[in-house]
């Protein structure tokens, strides 16, 4: 892995002077990524907050090739370079060593981008897809998305008699995109920076497609102050709600694991997406979510062969 002094001090691919909101997850992620980027790369962004924040024409605040493409279709989009560059590489019209990454919400990866990103992930495209997975459609008014867990109040699933919060359980994207039997996929968070750092770099030494769904939280859609945007991500992993792990070659293994679990019910207490949890008779909902992420976490040992 490389070493964090020197990376401290090598120039990133992302720079400061963006516009995201003061505490969002995704610049803290994309700093990190396009840090450890270490030889010539194609970077593509679906439409969202990472786009709208970073490429306000004429400004930009990326350092490489950038493209942006329609919400859906990142991974297409980015297939059609790196299926290019392949060309070119055999009619010996280039020679030197590229990457390409592509980055996409929840909203554009679980939802409306799925097909495409399942394609790409299928066809072997040699490019690493990162998921900014921060539980909803930040950009277009925090809508709720397959990503948004059970429970949680969006403009779509307001709280209320009808229903308290989002109806259904969260879509495990990580695990569909495992499924395809790709070199590498794993699951990340921006709290845990070394654990993430390394995944970058193994999955950018992959020869095919790799996947990386990382938690980068919208401060906005989980009502949580700025300043605790990476401790309550890091209490996300603590509490086994969102467990760091990776399939390499087929293989899972547990990167992380707490030494002391925290409380997963305190973890939604602090987020205002879900106060309203905590007020009238909503025990068994709790109940039921603490259960659903005990079973998750112990599906998960069963899959990396760990007591």
């Amino acid at each position: 892995m490389a070493n964090l002094k020197e990376l401290s001090q090598q120039e990133t691919l992302f720079t400061g002077g963006h516009r995201a909101c003061s505490g969002c997850g995704f610049p803290i992620l994309v700093r990190l990524v396009m840090t450890v980027v270490w030889r010539p790369v194609v970077v593509c962004v679906a439409t969202g907050c990472l786009e709208v924040t970073s490429t306000i024409y004429p400004q930009t605040a990326w350092k490489c090739p950038f493209i942006h493409s329609a919400f859906p279709n990142a991974a297409s989009t980015l297939s059609g370079v790196e299926a290019a560059y392949r060309s070119l590489e055999r009619q010996g019209r280039i020679s030197e060593k590229f990457s390409f990454i592509a980055f996409g919400g929840d909203g554009g990866s679980y939802d409306i981008g799925l097909q495409a990103l399942s394609g790409a992930m299928e066809r072997g495209h040699r490019l690493l897809y990162i998921c900014y997975d921060n539980g909803g459609y930040a950009n277009t008014g925090i809508q709720r998305s397959s990503a948004t867990p059970r429970g949680a109040a969006t403009t779509t699933t307001p709280p209320g008699q009808v229903i308290p919060g989002k109806p259904q359980a969260r879509k495990d994207l990580t695990a569909i995109i495992a499924a395809h039997n790709i070199p590498y996929v794993a699951q990340a968070a921006i709290s845990h920076h070394i654990d993430l750092i390394a995944k970058v770099e193994k999955a950018l030494s992959k020869e095919g497609p790799s996947f990386i769904n990382v938690m980068a939280p919208c401060r906005l859609i989980w009502a949580t102050p700025p300043e605790e945007t990476v401790e309550v991500t890091r209490h996300a992993v603590e509490c086994n709600f969102w467990s760091l792990y990776e399939v390499d070659e087929g293989e899972w293994r547990l990167t992380y694991r707490p030494r002391v679990e925290k409380s997963f019910r305190e973890w939604l207490a602090r987020q205002g997406r879900f106060k309203h949890l905590f007020r009238g008779d909503h025990e068994d909902i709790l109940k039921e979510l603490e259960e659903e992420v005990a079973e998750r976490w112990r599906r998960l040992k069963e899959l990396c062969k760990v007591e």
